[in-house]
């Protein structure tokens, strides 16, 4: 009698367990949908030496991706023995820039879409080389001026040319007449008095002869 008690109690249990389940496993309309992450591509990143082909370890390997205008973020890897960085987080679509740095070498850097599952990159690093600049440094060699001798303060010419003269300064116009004041009100004085030619004298007049008197007949 207490076994078949013990059964019957199971056997209860058992159905409100299950009639449990299926409400429990249902999903709240209120909760948030699970949104599946994006898929993320396999990229390989192979670092040589332009002048021989050998791979290049420990070189810094930096991984700037952007998807859909959203900032992906920054992330580092080292190359291994054979060269390779290898990295499989980086979601499918996007655009990443690759910087590479490694040490005796110039920095690289590079943009690539990688719209693939899988995506293989190589990398040949070169020597650093010299910058190309009109200017020289001119530290440490001898100096070119004689002792006591100052450096001019405008710009020196490096024409072998002589130096034009100056040209004269040009002479005012005159405006007013010489005989005139400045201000043209009046004539001007003369300096010295003006030469007249000698005067000629007039000829004298011819004598006259005085009239005969007329004397009365006795």
């Amino acid at each position: 009698m207490l076994i078949r008690r013990t059964i019957s109690s199971g056997l209860a249990l058992g159905l409100a367990f299950a009639t449990a389940i299926p409400g429990a496993s249902a999903q709240d309309p209120r909760g948030r949908k699970y949104k599946a992450p994006p898929e993320t591509s396999h990229i390989e990143v192979l670092v040589l030496r332009d002048n021989n082909q050998k791979p290049i370890p420990n070189a810094a390997v930096v991984f700037h991706s952007v998807r859909d205008g959203k900032d992906e973020g920054n992330l580092e890897v080292k190359t291994n023995d054979q060269g390779k960085a290898i990295i499989d987080v980086i979601p499918t679509g996007s655009s990443v820039d690759v910087q590479v740095i490694a040490d005796g070498f110039a920095t690289f850097a590079g943009t690539y879409q990688v719209n693939e599952a899988s995506r293989a990159i190589e990398i040949k690093m070169i020597k650093p080389r010299a910058q190309i600049s009109t200017y020289i440094d001119t530290r440490g060699q001898p100096a070119q001026r004689p002792a006591g001798i100052q450096d001019p303060t405008g710009p020196v010419s490096t024409s072998t040319q002589p130096p034009a003269k100056a040209a004269p300064p040009a002479t005012p116009l005159q405006t007013n007449p010489p005989n005139m004041h400045p201000d043209n009100q009046y004539p001007l004085e003369p300096a010295t008095a003006p030469k007249t030619a000698p005067s000629t004298p007039s000829p004298a007049p011819p004598p006259t002869t005085p009239p005969l008197a007329i004397r009365p007949n006795p």
